[in-house]
Parts: structure tokens; sequence; C-alpha cells
């Protein structure tokens, strides 16, 4: 049996910490590692009936990918050739405090909720979006990975302006 103490699943001081290490990874513009924090089978979801959604299948989405497709997207942002980059976006995800919601030790995984403001700047130009993170965490050998991160977007069923970054 592990000892607690080495458990991230038992310390909710590890798993807050963990949520906000990976949007520090977004604000700073480190993509590569921001994207090692998944599993191989990893997910980034925003539901377009945000909390309403029940999955990514039934549905449309504003966003649905998986790791290869997240790896697309971070290799389309690093290409000096992408106009949506002249200027480069920028970004700044404001958390409030996480709410652990599940944790369960068997399966090594916890369930994480935590409620946003995200700030997309590219030249003069801000978007801000407001929301909750639900963070799917699993406890691995290289540490705490993500399975899922979904985004509920407030008022997600509405028009929204392109998002060049990760929410």
């Amino acid at each position: 049996m592990k000892d607690k103490s080495s458990d991230p699943l038992q310390s909710e001081t590890a798993l807050c910490d963990f949520v906000a290490r990976e949007a520090a990874l977004l604000d700073e513009g480190q993509f590569d590692d921001w994207l090692a924090l998944f599993t191989p089978d990893g997910h980034y979801w925003v539901p377009l009936l945000g909390r309403f959604q029940q999955d990514a299948q039934g549905h449309n989405s504003i966003a649905s990918e998986d790791v290869l497709m997240l790896r697309l997207r971070i290799e389309r942002l690093k290409d000096p050739r992408a106009h949506s980059q002249h200027p480069p976006s920028r970004c700044q995800h404001v958390l409030q405090i996480s709410r652990v919601e599940d944790v369960d030790l068997e399966a090594g995984s916890a369930v994480l909720r935590t409620p946003f403001l995200y700030i997309e700047a590219r030249g003069e130009q801000q978007l801000m979006l407001a929301g909750s993170y639900r963070h799917l965490l699993l406890r691995t050998p290289d540490g705490l990975r993500m399975r899922q991160k979904r985004v509920d977007l407030l008022g997600a069923e509405r028009a929204l302006p392109a998002v060049q970054l990760f929410i």
C-alpha cells in the first residue's frame, strides 16, 4: 500500500497545484509541456452546450480534440507562416480555487472543478470568457496526468469569436 503522503490523489494541495500549473503553462506559451500533461488517450473538450452537454459524440462541440489533434494545433501555433499569429496571441487564465469533486483511489483518478476567467489578447483585441473547468486526473508512474480537460463556457451557445489558443 502506498504511503498516503506520497499519493497525489490523497493530497488536495497536489491536485489543485496540478490545475494551477496546467494553466500557467498555457499562459507562458509552453504548449509542448502542457500537452505532456495529458495521458496518451487524453481529450480536450469544449462542449457547445456547456455544462448541459453530456458527451462529445451526441452533439456538436466547440472543440473535441485528442492528443494528436492538440499536437497539430500546437505545431500550427509555432509555424512562423501562421497568419493568425501575426501578431502572436497571448493568454491569461484567472482561476478560482479548485474543488475536488471525486477521488477514486482504486481507479487512480480524481475529478476537480475550477471556475475561471480566460483572457486572450492579440494586437489590440482582447477576448474574455468565463466558465468552469472539469479536470479528470489520473495517477500514472510519471505523476498526475489529465485524461480529460472539459471547458464549460458560460453562454457557450452564443456566437463566439475565434479562440486561437487553449481555453
